[in-house]
């Protein structure tokens, strides 16, 4: 298992609102892409960047830019994990030519944060809202403090309900070259995550229509 830290927010009840906000616009700009994968079975993450993220700034406006850019990487990364891990009981070799099934981000979905949206310094992090930063402590230890020296940060993920919001930075392996990180980034694991539902509905009648070619949904990230 590749390092992880995961610490919990010490928030006032006004910041966890706003990011209660936050996660509940971020699950919604999802389930906006989830119907675009569903069509064109494609969610090559910048594939869908190119077909959804005009449309998707239109209808979410308040999420910014480089959180519309990591809705698609959430939902490209979720679609990888259900669809084409051959353990997945949603794999495509499994599924053959007929319609993906559906899938619903729920509102407690977890929200990806970058570096243009998260900082951290000597214990304060700044952290991007729908209202504006807000800022806080974390508190970490000397083996967390000596992660963040010696390994790679690959992504950083809010998760969690209510007054129990927590933050994950997660790290790729130290020493990993760039191209071990990438191939490391699409073996995911085949459990079905716990904030989505997936169902056999039939594709929607009426889908948002692409804005560029459709490129194969095999192709790596």
């Amino acid at each position: 298992m590749k390092p992880q830290v995961i610490l919990r927010m010490a928030l006032s009840p006004g910041q966890t609102e706003r990011l209660l906000q936050l996660q509940q616009m971020f699950a919604q700009a999802c389930n906006h892409l989830s119907p675009i994968v569903q069509q064109t079975r494609c969610w090559n993450r910048v594939a869908l960047h190119h077909m959804a993220y005009r449309t998707l700034r239109e209808r979410f406006p308040a999420l910014g830019s480089q959180m519309a850019c990591n809705a698609i990487y959430s939902v490209s990364r979720t679609c990888r994990a259900l669809f084409q891990n051959r353990e997945s009981p949603y794999a495509l070799h499994k599924l053959g030519s007929g319609p993906l099934p559906k899938v619903l981000f729920l509102p407690q979905s977890p929200v990806y944060f970058d570096r243009h949206t998260l900082s951290l310094k000597d214990g304060r992090v700044s952290l991007y809202t729908l209202d504006g930063r807000i800022k806080f402590n974390l508190k970490l230890d000397e083996q967390q403090e000596a992660l963040f020296r010696t390994h790679r940060l690959r992504e950083v993920v809010m998760s969690g309900q209510g007054a129990e919001l927590a933050l994950s930075f997660n790290f790729n392996d130290a020493g990993a070259s760039p191209g071990q990180e990438a191939a490391d980034d699409d073996t995911l694991a085949p459990d079905m995550p716990e904030y989505v539902m997936v169902t056999d509905e039939a594709q929607p009648t009426q889908t948002p229509t692409p804005t560029a070619p459709v490129l194969s949904t095999r192709l790596p990230q």
